[in-house]
């Protein structure tokens, strides 16, 4: 459910030693791993004096992750669920599963049922969910009415299970199932970066497909710096609408400008409207969500691309440790930004519209 966008640090990492002097001299450590998971790649740049290499560490963490949470493997726990009306799980081993639950019932209460982990039926009916990515070439709209019936986050609950640790969860009606493509790379941004801080990493950017955290210094002695892409269609990688710091805080942007199809000339984005079951369209193209952790972030940035400009404001203004950056476009095609209070001494004030 997420765009990728190619951050600035991508560029940095690797020439902060023509950057002129660092502040500390653990930075001179910095190195890069990196490998895939989600569809897209993770990244972790950080500062080890011990000169240690986590890569294959990082890797047997998200495989752990990925077989809680991933659609697109039969025998994850999630898929277990889609499957089957009662699945029993244990606090410790599903830890993964529960967390981006939690999640996703607290981003749903939020959100006024914008964010709904139960979307899974209607993503895959649009063609962006597990099952073969097809345009849709004939809209039923009778299909459409009967799957908006399993798609409620209040048809899943999680019940204490008979002993301490473990849980059952269970959903109202057969056919409802969940999708955990809004919070799952977030998630993984943090289980990178709490495994860092495990191993006494003081200074890192942890990175999944453009979802980021850091922590401490950058390569270049001060704080991280992240680029915002420019949400348009035919826009560069690398084409930067602003670069803002981050400083031990992580950041998560959706959009519809990369993720979509067209068909006859109407564009379907990846982003569902819960209460119509079409894909969502308005005028917010992307939403770029701060957070203190990654599953936030993740989670509210495809909230808000589903509330669209004005609701995504209000609601990012009320949500505490949130900040946001949204770019829109106005009637003439232009676009225009607005951002929460927390952001106006890193914009320009006459930037926003």
């Amino acid at each position: 459910m997420k765009s990728i966008y190619v951050p600035l640090m991508a560029l940095f990492a690797f020439v902060f030693e023509a950057c002129g002097p660092s502040k500390t001299d653990e930075l001179v450590t910095f190195q890069v791993v990196e490998g895939k998971t989600m569809g897209t790649y993770w990244r972790a740049t950080y500062a080890d004096s011990l000169g240690r290499n986590f890569q294959q560490d990082i890797d047997r963490l998200l495989e752990e992750v990925n077989q809680d949470i991933s659609t697109y493997i039969k025998t994850s726990t999630v898929s277990r669920f889609n499957t089957k009306d009662t699945i029993h799980l244990e606090e410790q081993r599903n830890r993964h599963f529960l967390r981006n639950f939690q999640m996703a019932r607290q981003a749903f209460n939020s959100s006024g049922g914008a964010f709904d982990a139960t979307i899974m039926p209607l993503v895959n009916y649009w063609g962006f969910g597990y099952t073969s990515k097809k345009p849709v070439t004939a809209v039923d709209s009778l299909a459409i009415d009967s799957l908006i019936h399993f798609v409620n986050m209040n048809k899943v609950q999680l019940l204490e299970g008979q002993t301490k640790g473990q849980w059952v969860l269970k959903k109202a009606q057969p056919g409802v199932q969940l999708d955990f493509g809004g919070t799952g790379q977030g998630y993984g941004v943090d289980v990178i970066a709490e495994f860092l801080d495990s191993k006494g990493v003081r200074n890192y950017l942890s990175d999944i497909g453009g979802e980021q955290r850091t922590k401490g210094l950058s390569p270049r002695g001060d704080d991280w710096r992240i680029g915002i892409n420019v949400p348009k269609e035919d826009a560069a990688a690398d084409d930067i609408q602003i670069a803002l710091p981050l400083h031990n805080r992580a950041i998560s942007t959706s959009g519809n400008y990369r993720n979509f199809y067209e068909v006859e000339g109407v564009k379907y984005s990846h982003t569902i409207n819960t209460k119509t079951g079409f894909p969502e369209r308005n005028t917010l193209l992307s939403a770029s969500v701060f957070a203190p952790d990654c599953l936030s972030a993740d989670a509210y940035a495809t909230a808000f691309m589903a509330l669209g400009i004005d609701r995504a404001f209000a609601l990012a203004t009320q949500l505490p440790g949130i900040d946001a950056y949204f770019i829109y476009s106005k009637p003439d095609g232009t676009l225009a930004v607005r951002f929460t209070e927390g952001l106006k001494q890193w914009v320009p004030s006459e930037k926003q519209d």
